[in-house]
């Protein structure tokens, strides 16, 4: 986005990023948690997602209590290499 607190324009492809509350992928130290009504910013374009200061030092600190988190969530996984014929 273009200039500290400007949420109008994607870095990536200059779509309009938007204000939405979304499931925010994680990683941190080589680990990935999903973390449910985060408050973000999202292109309506390519999807790129932007967080606050604020909201990503959040993110940070609940990464570093992961092992308070309750909650797994599971999902299919496909290689990438299956659909070759």
């Amino acid at each position: 986005m273009k200039g500290a607190g400007n949420h109008d324009r994607c870095d990536f492809c200059d779509g309009r990023v938007l204000p939405h509350t979304i499931r925010a992928r994680f990683h941190f130290n080589r680990q990935t948690i999903y973390v449910d009504r985060v408050p973000a910013w999202v292109c309506n374009r390519c999807g790129e997602q932007y967080f606050e200061a604020s909201v990503y030092k959040r993110l940070e600190t609940i990464a570093r209590q992961r092992r308070r988190i309750k909650r797994t969530v599971s999902f299919p996984l496909a290689r990438y290499d299956m659909a070759i014929a």
